[in-house]
């Protein structure tokens, strides 16, 4: 599968779907068809404009959308998304609050590089960013970088999270979400060996897979069921001449897609059939709920090829974060040279993504890190997204981690703006 023919056999049919939205909402609107009175021309017109916006997604970048927020002094201070540092495969971006002095707590969100941009943690970022100073992992679409910029794999990911704790210093708290929870706990076991100044105050590790064998769910079986052989086999491809990195070999976006959209095929179908007739009767908008999420739920992105397959091979099957065998540039990462970073580690109970005990898992790993360093938090009635974007998170867990990045720093319990509760 390895041609880039079948990567633009799949742009081709994304293009054609796209294409015939447009088409069908275009035809079914000219105003003489008014005069016909037929029930079916506006259904067309309502299936073309979700169509067209469904296939159009999944090709574009959604914007952060984070224009202002509201400051103590109840006036609006605009926010800026500033890049801190540049790299070929991802940046560190920093959401700099005009008109606003430094933060008492800075964190790094850390975003998952699994086939959605980082703008997935967009609401994440908002509920923060009133008590914190926030900077964000932006990880790149590896069918947009050239095949001169070499490799990256999951050695390569983690060298750029130790990187960019370096360049924020010792007093930043790193907030993991899912599934850099497990390499980010192995970047800063690499700079507790490396360059112990350089550790943040506290870590906080989100529904990631630590230990994936500490609870089965549908990943980790079906990683159990293939072959890397059969796996390479079947989803990697080699970008196509349309976009800059062609020739490289990636984990296509689309390939990822149809694999979230089969888990829950029944529900999506509803909800786009339910979406097609409120467009019908003119009950839909821009940014209704149903926009909101499937224009970040339905753009994706490709992952270099080495970077998935490691994954795949070396966290997933080899279990080395979870045995403590991890191995970054030849060397050796002791998850137990960690002995002075607070980790605190939060699952979702109905987390059918990272199920409960794969991220608490890393908690028993930590052998030099004291007892009163650790914390952990069971969310009831969680699923994978409510821990850190759901009611889950505005409500119960926010709280709870703002609070223990509060005790890895030392200070007293402070007083932390409410989330809403929509």
């Amino acid at each position: 599968m390895k041609y880039m023919y079948t990567y633009d056999l799949m742009e081709s049919a994304r293009n054609t779907n796209e294409w015939l939205g447009a088409s069908a909402r275009a035809f079914a609107s000219y105003p003489v068809f008014a005069l016909s009175l037929n029930p079916v021309l506006p259904l067309m017109a309502a299936w073309g404009e979700v169509t067209e916006r469904t296939f159009s997604r999944m090709v574009a970048k959604p914007d952060w959308g984070i224009r202002s927020i509201v400051g103590p002094d109840g006036q609006d201070h605009l926010v800026d998304v500033v890049k801190v540092v540049e790299k070929p495969f991802g940046d560190l971006v920093h959401f700099h609050v005009r008109r606003r002095s430094p933060m008492a707590r800075k964190v790094l969100l850390v975003a998952p590089m699994s086939g959605h941009y980082a703008t997935l943690l967009r609401s994440t970022v908002s509920s923060l960013l009133p008590d914190a100073d926030v900077y964000v992992t932006d990880w790149h679409n590896a069918r947009d970088i050239p095949v001169s910029a070499g490799k990256f794999d999951v050695e390569d990911y983690t060298l750029y999270l130790a990187e960019f704790m370096k360049v924020l210093g010792p007093d930043t708290h790193v907030i993991a979400v899912c599934q850099p929870a497990p390499l980010t706990l192995a970047a800063t076991a690499y700079l507790a060996a490396e360059d112990p100044a350089a550790q943040p105050k506290s870590l906080v590790l989100i529904g990631g897979p630590v230990d994936p064998d500490a609870a089965a769910t549908e990943v980790t079986d079906f990683g159990r069921r293939v072959t890397m052989g059969q796996l390479e086999h079947i989803a990697i491809q080699r970008v196509g001449f349309k976009y800059k990195g062609a020739g490289r070999l990636v984990y296509p976006g689309l390939l990822q897609l149809q694999s979230f959209m089969a888990m829950n095929a029944e529900r999506h179908g509803k909800a786009f059939a339910e979406q097609i007739f409120r467009v019908a009767r003119g009950e839909a908008s821009d940014h209704d709920a149903h926009n909101r999420f499937y224009d970040e739920y339905l753009a994706v992105m490709d992952m270099t090829a080495e970077f998935y397959l490691s994954t795949v091979e070396r966290i997933f099957k080899n279990r080395e974060i979870a045995r403590n065998e991890f191995v970054v540039a030849g060397r050796k990462v002791d998850l137990g040279a960690i002995t002075r970073v607070s980790v605190m580690t939060v699952e979702g109970a109905n987390d059918d993504i990272s199920a409960p005990g794969q991220c608490v898992a890393a908690l028993k790993l930590l052998t030099g890190l004291s007892e009163d360093r650790k914390g952990h938090h069971l969310e009831p009635g969680a699923g994978h997204y409510g821990i850190f974007a759901g009611k889950s998170w505005r409500l119960n867990i926010r709280p709870l981690v703002l609070n223990f990045i509060d005790r890895a720093a030392g200070k007293p319990k402070a007083k932390i703006a409410l989330a809403s509760a929509q």
